[in-house]
């Protein structure tokens, strides 16, 4: 049987925080690694050290429990990056932002 294709997704530094963080709040390695788009064996590692020591993300960096995976996860970082883009003034920007995620989230306009 062949082997399937590689993901992609790795853990990265920043993850590291969240992921100890979610453990901690009690929310399943389940959830966990959907929201990241990684299994639960990565969250296993992250639990066990093995992407260094740093403390958990206090509750409030915390993504909803039981979140709903990479998707959602990609929405919220455009989310808080057009809100950025409009609390500088660059309205141009943040339209061009909003398309962009709407289509990556394949939302028909």
């Amino acid at each position: 049987m062949p082997r399937a294709r590689p993901s992609g997704i790795v853990v990265t530094t920043a993850d590291v925080p969240l992921i100890k963080g979610m453990v901690a709040r009690g929310d399943r390695r389940h959830d966990v690694g959907a929201w990241f788009g990684l299994n639960q064996g990565r969250i296993k590692e992250v639990e066990n050290g093995d992407y260094g020591t740093p403390p958990p993300a206090p509750a409030n960096q915390l993504p909803p429990s039981g979140s709903p995976g990479p998707r959602a996860r990609n929405l919220r970082r455009d989310v808080a990056r057009i809100e950025q883009l409009l609390s500088q003034g660059n309205v141009p920007q943040a339209l061009a932002e909003l398309r962009r995620a709407i289509a990556d989230f394949d939302v028909p306009v």
